[in-house]
């Protein structure tokens, strides 16, 4: 049997195939990453939030093709159900689902203002007021999840759907220098503590394309 491939963009700059990867690698199924150059105009228009149809991630896997983050992870939680990338509980599944569909769909101003960019640091980064309103809602998310779970993942002791959707988030604190609590904090460090977290970043800063739009200091 061919093994799984995924295809992805920028290690760099695209929130969507770390999300993509990060699913792949939690459920444990065996695949071979596919990597679109940065200056691949899809990729490009994809890691600029230009597109409207983003196709990358792309997993596929027994004649099944699938780009879309979320149905990533349902299709990964139906092949690799003892992963775990949804909680068992029921209402804890709803509830990342929720969530999950939320960070995919919405805070659309902390996407445009605070880019992923795992290179970039900026100290003392100034958050413009819609950003910091979706930066609040994170926070809510978080504090909700964790105070229900115990942590240290959203639900608990296993990494979920959640888990991969909120890693880029993450990344963006960390990059332009957001402050968390103590709880939120240790969230964080998780998730940027995951062998996984620090293959991806490793291979990122050995990437040598750069976007020019996304040097910038806003």
């Amino acid at each position: 049997m061919a093994k799984a491939t995924l295809t992805i963009s920028s290690k760099n700059y695209s929130s969507w195939s770390l999300r993509g990867w990060l699913l792949t690698k939690f459920s444990g199924l065996d695949f071979e990453e596919i990597i679109t150059a940065p200056d691949d105009a899809s990729a490009r228009a994809e890691i600029l939030l230009l597109s409207s149809s983003i196709l990358v991630p792309c997993l596929r896997h027994e004649g099944a093709t699938v780009w879309d983050t979320l149905a990533i992870a349902e299709y990964l939680n139906e092949v690799m159900p003892s992963a775990g990338l949804l909680p068992d509980d029921r209402v804890q599944r709803a509830h990342c689902r929720s969530i999950s569909g939320e960070i995919h769909s919405g805070f659309t101003t902390l996407r445009a203002s605070l880019p992923v960019n795992l290179k970039g640091h900026f100290p003392g980064f100034k958050i413009w007021s819609r950003a910091q309103a979706d930066i609040d809602r994170v926070w809510f998310i978080w504090r909700d999840c964790l105070a229900t779970s115990g942590g240290p993942f959203l639900f608990g002791e296993k990494r979920t759907m959640a888990d991969a959707m909120y890693a880029p988030v993450v990344t963006r604190f960390m990059t332009y220098d957001v402050k968390l609590e103590p709880d939120l904090k240790a969230y964080a460090d998780t998730i940027m503590g995951m062998p996984e977290m620090k293959e991806w970043i490793a291979a990122a800063k050995d990437e040598p394309a750069e976007i020019e739009e996304l040097e910038v200091e806003y």
